[in-house]
């Protein structure tokens, strides 16, 4: 490999460790393996973007065994919904590694505590069914595999609120990524409610739907729990290569995110026998369109290659069908630009 080519894949592996994306790595006409794989991936995201308008599809690409990059509004930040709750449990496992938690330390769960998004079998589900008392072990598996507000909402109480998931992502590096509230904050925001706020039980259905309809816009212009996809591709890279916890407590997390089989979005285009480790995120419905629709996974391929993929689609039109689809394409070609 010529010295210039050599320095400039160097230079794209160490911007993208660091968490920031690269620009232009390629010169015009230059072409090498990596180079070809720049370009059939950078093809894969553009067309999966223009697919998704007139919503807005931020991605980010990272290809561990070639250190190739690739995106489409890489360093954008978009809503994470529930995605955040890979972080949120990241946070709570340096915790319990720190001594100040354990996993079978017993919470007890309120009523302050439960949150929509709650169904059978989880933490949120149970709690109405008459439990009351989970050990954090059981709410990270809830958070996580079962993606349960109640679970998550708890889990930040107990470790000392929002704030300390932030702390704890830039204090690995990770600047992309923010923790600013709990489900039950987001709640608020996209239903146009003050915190404490009571809504009128006689509230008008014209009423409701312009409330829901001012959320739905604050919602998508607020700043806070967002991630840009380099930002994510940054987490989920320093986490796979055990630089946030230790060798257990990754796997311990990598597990868990494994086990979340449904919604099945980045999972359904997966080819056989390759390995996914993900979380996703979704917000609700406002007139036909969807504020926030999300995946960010790790394929793992038998022969130890890893490719990272942080997918967000804001503000779309499409239905669940169509974003189910793109989801799933958007992995399936991704992984044939990666081997093909």
């Amino acid at each position: 490999m010529h010295r210039s080519m050599l320095f400039l894949c160097v230079a794209a592996v160490a911007t993208a460790i660091a968490g920031q994306w690269p620009r232009t790595t390629w010169a015009a006409g230059q072409s090498t393996p990596a180079a070809e794989e720049t370009q059939r991936l950078q093809q894969v995201l553009d067309t999966a973007s223009q697919r998704a308008k007139p919503g807005t599809l931020g991605v980010a690409v990272l290809d561990l065994r070639t250190g190739v990059t690739a995106g489409v509004l890489a360093q954008q930040p978009f809503p994470m919904m529930s995605v955040f709750k890979a972080p949120v449990a990241a946070a709570v496992l340096d915790r319990i590694e720190h001594g100040s938690m354990s996993l079978d330390q017993k919470v007890t769960v309120t009523q302050h505590d439960v949150s929509d998004g709650s169904a059978v079998p989880s933490v949120g589900a149970q709690f109405k069914a008459g439990k009351t008392v989970f050990t954090v072990e059981r709410l990270l598996q809830g958070a996580v595999s079962e993606s349960d507000n109640t679970a998550v909402n708890v889990l930040l109480r107990v470790a000392g609120g929002p704030p300390m998931v932030t702390t704890f992502l830039r204090a690995h590096g990770i600047d992309g990524m923010r923790v600013d509230v709990d489900e039950a904050g987001i709640s608020d925001i996209f239903n146009d409610v003050k915190p404490g706020q009571v809504v009128s039980a006689q509230e008008s259905d014209a009423a409701y739907g312009q409330r829901r309809q001012r959320g739905y816009q604050a919602f998508l212009a607020d700043p806070r729990n967002r991630s840009t996809p380099s930002g994510a591709v940054a987490f989920l890279r320093k986490l796979q290569g055990g630089e946030l916890l230790s060798p257990a407590s990754t796997q311990y997390l990598l597990r868990l995110m494994a086990a979340q089989t449904l919604p099945n979005r980045l999972r359904a285009g997966v080819p056989q026998g390759v390995h996914l480790a993900d979380k996703s995120g979704t917000s609700g419905t406002q007139q036909g369109r969807t504020a926030a629709y999300n995946d960010i996974g790790i394929l793992s391929w038998p022969d130890g290659s890893v490719v990272i993929i942080a997918a967000f689609l804001s503000d779309s039109p499409a239905s669940g069908k169509e974003r189910d689809a793109l989801f799933a394409d958007l992995a399936r070609s991704v992984a044939t630009a990666t081997r093909p």
